[in-house]
């Protein structure tokens, strides 16, 4: 059986690789390179992550034509311009420090899940209680508003870059508030979404409300979508069904907000619970799926992640935030606080004790470009 490999180099000319190899799968890639023997080390470390062994053998001819083919993935060589801000020794976790925007613009990789927590704008002066104090719930300069125009335009450009780098089966995640999720939601139909469901977390412990003068604010909203209409997605229905005592699990999940075991490292000022991201986790994910958070802030999604068999990579513009991150994903390197972290969030503990988790990875073993 016959498959091309395309070679981009960076002289905008692919170099076309045909080679005969008794394997199923069947797919053009291309790469950047400086040179055919640069192209050849690529492609063989590609395809030794699936497991298949290539030598000068498996290459029968070389063309060279120009990049033409928009439908073809291209993979950045070793010397991409990107370089990660951390990456932990088992490459399950890496950040990048910068706007999302402008850095997932510069590689080529499909996601199989991406959750994002973007600003909701209501940074403007507001007042809560925490630990029996008054004090201002302004969350940073990243955080104030802006005009509806510039609110959509700003959730306009992210989402459609996170829906070039979701896979055609993947699906988003998307948290807000009032504030923000019907831009949210109006902008994930217009560039083609599905919308699966509507999640509204009501935290059994919300911060009061002081004036007095209106219903406390106990929810939050979480927009599952799909980016294909068409295309199946993944949901562990019956996992699902397992945490939630044999019965269908519905949108409104009742789970507290952040505990103060996970605040070891710090706390970031919109961080999430582990019980909700872990839930979204395993949802809409197998072992071993990459997942993208463009606004990592604390990374609460990364150590969901790893602690479930994930891989992660998130990107944050604040560098303190990506120093919590990196602490917090060491914190759980360590077996014992792995461990206790797995038997703290409830439902991970249910599906442990029934024996129904694997931390094997069963999928695809593909590794970031850079």
């Amino acid at each position: 059986m016959f498959f091309d490999i395309l070679l981009y180099s960076k002289y905008e000319y692919i170099m076309e690789y045909n080679f005969e190899i008794t394997e199923t799968l069947s797919k053009q890639i291309a790469v950047q390179s400086s040179s055919v023997e640069e192209a050849y080390r690529i492609v063989k470390g590609l395809y030794e992550n699936e497991k298949i062994i290539l030598d000068a053998s498996d290459f029968i001819e070389v063309d060279i034509c120009e990049r033409n083919d928009s439908s073809i993935d291209y993979f950045p060589s070793s010397n991409s311009l990107i370089s990660p801000y951390f990456r932990s020794p088992d490459r399950a976790f890496t950040l990048l420090h910068g706007d999302c925007i402008e850095l997932l613009k510069q590689f080529s990789f499909k996601f199989d899940m991406i959750f994002a927590d973007p600003p909701y704008f209501l940074s403007n002066g507001g007042i809560s209680v925490q630990s029996g104090k008054v004090v201002c719930v302004d969350k940073g300069e990243w955080d104030k508003g802006g005009t509806p125009e510039y609110m959509d335009a700003f959730n306009r450009a992210w989402i459609n870059v996170c829906r070039q780098k979701l896979k055609d089966n993947g699906t988003i995640w998307v948290s807000g508030t009032y504030h923000n999720i019907f831009s949210i939601a109006n902008i994930l139909t217009e560039q083609g979404f599905k919308i699966l469901n509507v999640i509204t977390w009501a935290k059994t412990n919300p911060p009061p409300n002081i004036s007095c003068r209106y219903f406390t604010h106990s929810t939050e909203f979480i927009i599952w979508a799909r980016k294909s209409p068409k295309v199946p997605h993944c949901y562990n229905y019956d996992m699902m069904k397992q945490i939630n005592s044999g019965k269908q699990m519905t949108d409104v999940w009742h789970l507290p907000a952040i505990a103060r075991w996970e605040k070891t490292c710090g706390k970031h000022p919109t961080q999430k619970p582990l019980a909700v991201l872990s839930r979204i986790v395993l949802a809409s994910t197998h072992s071993g799926a990459w997942i993208l958070d463009p606004f990592t802030g604390s990374s609460t999604t990364g150590i969901a992640a790893n602690l479930l068999g994930r891989r992660f990579l998130g990107i944050d513009k604040e560098e303190e935030y990506l120093i919590l991150s990196q602490n917090r994903k060491r914190e759980i390197e360590q077996i014992s606080n792995f461990t206790l972290f797995r038997k703290k969030i409830r439902d991970i503990a249910i599906l442990d004790g029934k024996g129904l988790l694997s931390m094997r990875e069963d999928v695809f073993n593909y590794d970031l470009p850079f």
